[in-house]
């Protein structure tokens, strides 16, 4: 997502992770309270009050969850567009796929130039339908090992 960041997201080591596990769990304690404002305190004891909105609190809690799980994050705007190498990253396809997917009408995109361009919300509204699809698929099979005593 290139036009978000200029680099790739950095996995944590095992101190940030411990730093972000801990922080997570303290600031999901503030959640229900989110309408107070927040007090930081750095290392030289120094106090700044700072005013977060709630919704900016629980995507913080949600970040440093991710961090403290050893995961990478990257934020992408809802209105960002990306290419199809970028799509098929983020579904872990290939780009070719993606193409395929665009020229069958399954997943929308537009033409900037000869380039192929997916907007952020289209591809994880199709990502949600293809789990959906997926998910009934396998309950089906399940279903049907159940039917036949497997």
């Amino acid at each position: 997502m290139a036009a978000t960041h200029s680099r790739p997201p950095q996995l944590p080591g095992k101190d940030e992770q411990a730093q972000a596990k801990e922080a997570s769990r303290q600031l999901a304690r503030l959640l229900p309270a989110a309408d107070q404002p927040l007090r930081l305190v750095t290392a030289d004891n120094h106090h700044d009050m700072v005013s977060l909105p709630p919704s900016a609190l629980r995507l913080l809690v949600d970040i440093l969850t991710q961090l403290g799980q050893g995961r990478g994050v990257t934020i992408v705007p809802g209105k960002v567009e990306l290419t199809t190498q970028e799509a098929a990253d983020y579904l872990n396809v290939s780009r070719p796929y993606v193409i395929k997917l665009i020229e069958n009408r399954k997943l929308d995109a537009r033409l900037v130039g000869t380039h192929r361009r997916i907007a952020f919300e289209d591809l994880l509204r199709f990502d949600e339908e293809d789990r959906k699809l997926r998910r009934a698929a396998l309950d089906e099979l399940t279903a049907i090992d159940r039917d036949l005593g497997l």
